[in-house]
């Protein structure tokens, strides 16, 4: 039986990340927030939910059965509800084709539902693989025995942080560009908490890591082009603006935006 293991990739911090990596934790409006995360299934969370072909054809069955169903209760009804009957066949008829919008749209009701939410930045602190269990399945052998098959899935756990003391996992599938991750790096992510100030963190977002341009998620919460377009004006507003030449002091580089803001973005 395969367990559970631990293995690091990428250890090494690359150069300046560390540096540029300073606590960051700036509250966002609603109506950016409902931005970032939209109502209805966008593109990318339909194509989450599409699934595999087991998922398609599960999808299929229901649709044949539920069309099956609505034909026995017009039988028994009549053609007193012939436009309802008729209505409702078509929707039950192709809920293999809306039901990734239902089930994506279900997963952004439940994550817009706390009231508050801020851009948090902070660093890698921990990455490695591991090898989880994501289901079983019984099957007969030669032998006529019956026999548990697990099936495990190799993910990439990202532990991150900032200097304030939080720290919180994320676990998702292992993908090929998560091996450009390294302990240290810049994270980026959404935080959510039923507190105006934040001071509790319910939930996360999708992580982003601008020095690689690389997202470590499950389901794709946020519109990605989106966010890192706040990334970008988060930091262009805590650039400091150009001074004459001659009245220009002298003074140290430019460092990346601290603390948190006491007004939303």
């Amino acid at each position: 039986m395969l367990g559970s293991y631990r293995m690091e990739i990428n250890v090494a911090p690359s150069p300046g990340t560390l540096a540029q990596c300073t606590p960051m934790l700036i509250p966002l409006t609603r109506k950016k927030f409902e931005d970032l995360v939209p109502l209805v299934a966008s593109a990318s969370q339909y194509r989450y939910c599409w699934g595999s072909l087991a998922d398609i054809l599960r999808r299929v069955l229901i649709s044949i059965i539920s069309v099956v169903v609505v034909g026995l209760i017009r039988l028994v009804i009549g053609e007193n509800a012939e436009l309802l009957m008729f209505t409702g066949g078509v929707f039950c008829g192709f809920y293999w084709l809306w039901g990734p919008i239902f089930w994506a749209s279900r997963r952004n009701w439940e994550f817009r539902k706390y009231p508050y939410s801020g851009f948090w930045q902070g660093r890698v602190l921990d990455v490695f693989v591991s090898e989880e269990l994501v289901g079983t399945e019984e099957t007969v052998n030669k032998k006529g025995e019956l026999v548990i098959v697990e099936n495990r899935e190799r993910r990439i756990n990202l532990e991150v942080g900032d200097e304030s003391g939080f720290e919180t996992r994320i676990q998702v599938p292992l993908k090929r560009d998560h091996k450009a991750i390294r302990r240290g790096q810049v994270v980026e992510l959404l935080v959510l908490s039923n507190r105006p100030d934040l001071s509790t963190i319910t939930n996360i977002s999708d992580a982003y890591l601008p020095d690689r341009d690389v997202w470590v998620s499950d389901y794709p919460y946020v519109q990605r082009g989106l966010f890192v377009e706040v990334s970008r004006q988060i930091y262009r507003e805590a650039e400091p603006e150009e001074e004459p030449p001659q009245e220009r002091p002298r003074r140290s580089a430019p460092r990346r935006p601290s603390g948190r803001r006491s007004r939303p973005l």
